[in-house]
């Protein structure tokens, strides 16, 4: 191990080719992954970021002793050519529909007897058996029993210790005891014996428990092994207090080390039969198991239960929705003045005055991810994130992208609006339009229940398409409760597979986010969050329908009205008619007054 990190990507690339000649390893493997297939990562996991200095959520680091590549979609490919510029790894542009792409390049640049190394334990099950089916036909061999960045990143950051607490009970309607009640119904009818969970998020819901391991999310890192009559939580030592510790056992869930999860899994009796989805763990934790278990593979069953949250949480999650609104209309209260007194406003200073705003507000934890506030050019890039080094000042003319979201005791936020500054041009207003007919159009839709989610993308973009316009990003995830902004088991988007568990089930929150992005100009994205609702019963089956729940104001300055049709600015009049009753009593003096004038009834003879 060196004494001193290598302080730049090229530095790190080569000393990892060094590890890799050391240990015989003609490709290494590096996803954006831990132990619990998560999106958001612990610092000690974010090693692709480490690596390669390309640090967007998603990306597949490849490396040989020839090349290396990073593969992410198009809502990073501007700002991945960027940060890799220099390094020596090469921007590999993943196109819809082409997951396997890192996987395919190695059976193409790799022969026979070269061998592919890789974590096992930050690798799904699911991403290893793409292992097997494309690299071992090639005769390359697969090797997961290394770390490799342990061998070239001594200050490597530590694993998180936040302590956990419960999440209050005012906004839970039923007991952690009831839920694993549930759980074990679900296991009772796939006939398995025990349940290995670590995806933090299923644990959190499962629990009632909340931590701070992962930034804007409150997860905590841990593993849940659930038994026909026994429940152990795998947790670090010093993160539960007594009290916790008491009503976890109250709730017939016991308490074990973190470290202990490999061993206990071992332990498990011969021919025990075990329910396990493979994309949500890993290949390490399926080599964990006993050889004489029988696997019984299937959808995670709490991923679908805690996606369909029940009326009381939507009921405080509408109550949030408020507080939020409200919040947002001082902030765009307070930044029309600020521009139009000619203060300096940056982007930065967004995120500042934003988060003031609902940090105000009850029940607010903390954000619930990395404000994206983008003038003009930086709107183009769906993830963009300004920093201290980089960001831009609102001046001039342009278009505005705001996409913000809050954390809350009662729920998770997650909004995008864009606001003109100065004068906009005709070409502004046409973009924005044809995204705001977009999301209407799927906010309007009625659909049959349990249509896969991953159908519905098309009435989101016929709008957008009918003119010649699209975008590189899905329409809609789902959205936790105050959990991960992003969760399954839906998602709206067309390049995902229309698989059994995507069906859309009454109480699921999806997000409705179309966009249009000219690179180098401006972007324009309009989101809401909105819950799939009972709609009509006939002959025909049940249907569903949506429930806007974000609550702020669409700017009407950005419209070209003559591009709407009545109903569409009936849907309109009617959203902002609903913001404007329920927010008004939540707010006063210049806040108020902007709530009136954004939420005024559109001029349609303009």
């Amino acid at each position: 191990m060196p004494s001193q990190a290598p302080s730049t990507p090229a530095a790190r690339l080569a000393a990892l080719r060094d590890a890799m000649r050391e240990h015989g390893i003609d490709a290494w493997w590096l996803p954006s992954s831990d132990p619990h297939n998560s999106e958001y990562l612990p610092e000690h996991w974010a090693g692709r970021a480490w690596l390669s200095g390309f640090d967007g959520s998603v990306g597949t680091l490849v490396v040989t002793q020839e090349a290396a590549g990073v593969w992410v979609d198009s809502r990073y490919w501007v700002q991945a050519e960027a940060q890799l510029a220099g390094s020596g790894i090469d921007l590999m542009k993943l196109q819809p529909g082409q997951a396997d792409a890192p996987v395919r390049w190695l059976a193409e640049h790799l022969e026979a007897g070269a061998t592919v190394g890789f974590d096992a334990d930050v690798v799904s099950l699911a991403s290893a058996r793409q292992f097997e089916r494309h690299l071992t036909p090639a005769g390359i061999r697969l090797r997961g029993d290394l770390d490799l960045l342990d061998a070239i990143w001594p200050d490597r950051p530590a694993l998180p210790e936040a302590p956990l607490y419960a999440h209050p009970p005012a906004y839970l309607d039923e007991s952690r005891a009831e839920r694993l009640s549930r759980l074990r119904a679900a296991m009772a009818e796939r006939g398995a014996d025990w349940h290995p969970i670590s995806t933090l998020d299923d644990i959190a819901w499962l629990t009632q428990l909340r931590g701070a391991d992962v930034e804007f999310n409150p997860v905590f890192l841990a593993h849940l092994l659930v038994g026909r009559d026994s429940a152990t939580l795998f947790v670090a030592p010093d993160k539960l207090d007594a009290p916790l510790t008491e009503a976890l056992a109250a709730d017939g869930i016991a308490v074990a080390d973190y470290a202990d999860w490999h061993r206990r899994l071992g332990e498990l009796p011969k021919g025990a039969r075990v329910l396990l989805d493979p994309a949500k763990l890993t290949l390490g934790t399926r080599r964990a198991l006993p050889e004489s278990a029988t696997l019984v593979e299937a959808y995670q069953p709490s991923t679908l239960a805690k996606g369909c949250k029940s009326d009381a949480d939507l009921a405080h999650v509408r109550e949030v929705m408020e507080e939020d609104g409200a919040a947002l209309c001082e902030f765009f209260a307070w930044l029309e003045d600020a521009l139009a007194r000619g203060g300096r406003v940056t982007e930065l200073t967004v995120d500042e005055k934003l988060t003031a705003a609902r940090a105000a507000r009850p029940g607010f934890v903390s954000r619930s991810f990395a404000t994206i506030a983008g003038f003009n050019a930086n709107g183009a890039l769906p993830h963009y994130r300004a920093t201290p080094e980089a960001h831009s000042v609102i001046e001039g003319d342009g278009l505005l992208l705001i996409d913000s979201g809050g954390q809350y005791h009662g729920g998770t936020t997650d909004i995008t609006r864009v606001v003109p500054v100065g004068t906009i041009t005709d070409a502004h207003r046409e973009d924005f339009t044809r995204v705001l007919k977009g999301t209407i159009a799927l906010s309007r839709a009625h659909f049959p229940r349990d249509i896969p989610s991953p159908h519905l993308d098309a009435i989101a973009r016929a709008p957008l398409w009918a003119s010649g316009r699209d975008y590189g990003h899905g329409t809609g995830h789902g959205v936790g409760y105050f959990l991960n902004v992003h969760e399954g088991p839906q998602v709206i988007a067309w390049s995902a597979p229309a698989a059994p568990h995507t069906a859309m089930r009454p109480g699921m929150i999806t997000s409705i986010e179309p966009g249009v992005y000219r690179p180098g100009q401006w972007g324009i994205r309009i989101e809401n969050l909105a819950a799939n609702r009972p709609a009509e019963e006939s002959e025909f089956g049940d249907f569903l329908r949506f429930e806007t729940l974000t609550l702020c104001p669409i700017d009407t300055r950005c419209i070209d009205v003559t591009l709407l049709d009545a109903a569409e600015a009936d849907w309109l009049d009617a959203y902002h008619a609903e913001v404007r009753e329920r927010l008004a009593p939540k707010l006063e003096g210049q806040a108020l007054a902007w709530l009136e004038k954004r939420t005024r009834p559109l001029d349609r003879d303009r």
